[in-house]
């Protein structure tokens, strides 16, 4: 059967804070044909799972759900076209991709590509944590759905996994529907998990913390009837539980970036991009969690913001860079963003640590010649650091990567 064919302008992959962001700055900038595609029923991404607040402005705070609304507001009062349900498969071509919706499949043509694919939370197969298949198993994005989006009842007794801020949302949902959180379980030590911030400092107080500790095996038959945990000293306990909520983990859900050979970066294992967020393809882009699992949506709105400039840059005859220093990190480090670095790139990088740091230096360094110097505030596994860009005029771009490492701090 011969697919359909359409043409657009600009055909951003995720509808939700980077992609309608992205698309929205599109359209009003005048890019006649901006079209979004999103596999799920309703636009907005994460947030439209989050009834907490913390999304929008200090002047106009908002729930998730209100703010998903808003940035789909924008985009399509700017005239982008957002259509839900619909899959992209694969690629047809350089800029064309192929997808299936509720109308059939269809190849859509492009002159630029926007991955906004974001991130998803590894779930209890992938973590590798063995026992029975009982229901009562969750990810955070899979609890907050059953609760929030379909009103399903959950168990009495949750056990949260993870002590981050998604973990705390875990357990604000769960007890918005009627359970009692009887633990959270880290492997992080108490001085990690403690200095870690939380939306809500009062319900992390309230919740017994058992740090040091792994989830080892699932127990029950039919319905999830506990967990048992192992603490680092060798201990092991059972917690009674009927619902286990895996939280944090994140993986960008890179499938198509992969399907099409884009290279990727190890560390963040998305799309490796410039300061731009072009990717290793001319005319495909990439921008939100897809490039480093997972930011808030503030981060992600503004990478569709700065994405759909550097879109529009091609769209108008840009000359793409030539050449693209790779950036790297060096342990305990785990990811930087963006990972390449382009003459012109002057944006900030985000990276992340596995381990615990006290006020580390991070020095930038290229063929044995440091770039820069920077003292960090006390980092944190799970949590973000800032590292200035105005070095990057300093990178020889016939030169080796550039590399981050870090010095003290442990």
């Amino acid at each position: 059967m011969t697919r359909p064919e359409r043409e657009v302008d600009v055909l951003v992959v995720g509808a939700g804070p980077a992609g309608l962001a992205a698309a929205a700055r599109l359209a009003v900038a005048g890019v006649a044909r901006v079209e979004v595609l999103d596999r799920e029923q309703q636009a907005g991404g994460v947030p439209r799972h989050c009834h907490h607040g913390g999304f929008g402005t200090w002047t106009r705070p908002l729930t998730g759900p209100a703010y998903a609304r808003l940035i789909l507001g924008a985009a399509v009062r700017a005239g982008a076209v957002v259509r839900t349900g619909v899959t992209a498969l694969d690629w047809a071509g350089p800029l064309s991709l192929n997808t299936v919706g509720p109308q059939g499949p269809e190849t859509i043509r492009a002159a630029a590509v926007v991955l906004a694919t974001g991130a998803r939370e590894r779930p209890r197969a992938a973590r590798l944590v063995p026992g029975t298949r009982p229901n009562g198993v969750y990810t955070t994005g899979e609890l907050q759905q059953a609760v929030h989006v379909y009103g399903q009842r959950i168990g009495t007794r949750a056990v949260i996994v993870g002590a981050e801020d998604v973990s705390y949302s875990a357990a604000d949902t769960a007890r918005a529907a009627g359970a009692q959180v009887v633990a959270m379980v880290t492997e992080l030590d108490r001085s990690q998990a403690t200095i870690a911030r939380t939306h809500n400092a009062r319900l992390r107080h309230r919740i017994p913390l058992l740090t040091d500790t792994t989830v080892t095996e699932l127990l029950g038959h039919g319905r999830l009837s506990g967990v048992r945990v192992r603490h680092r000293d060798g201990r092991t306990a059972q917690l009674a539980c009927d619902t286990v909520v895996f939280t944090g983990d994140f993986v960008p859900d890179h499938e198509l970036a992969r399907r099409g050979r884009l290279h990727l970066d190890p560390g963040g294992r998305g799309p490796a991009v410039d300061g731009g967020l072009r990717t290793s393809r001319p005319g495909v882009f990439a921008a939100g969690s897809l490039l480093h699992p997972v930011e808030d949506a503030a981060t992600a709105t503004r990478e569709g913001v700065r994405v759909a400039a550097a879109v529009l840059e091609s769209l108008a005859g840009a000359e793409r860079p030539c050449t693209a220093v790779p950036l790297l990190v060096e342990p305990p480090l785990r990811w930087i963003a963006p990972n390449r670095i382009a003459p012109g790139d002057g944006h900030p990088y985000v990276l992340r640590t596995s381990a615990l740091l006290k006020r580390p230096v991070l020095q930038v360094v290229q063929d044995g010649r440091v770039l820069h110097r920077e003292r960090q505030r006390t980092a944190v596994p799970n949590r973000t650091l800032t590292l200035a860009s105005g070095w990057t005029r300093l990178v020889d771009v016939n030169g080796g990567p550039v590399r981050v490492v870090v010095l003290g701090g442990r």
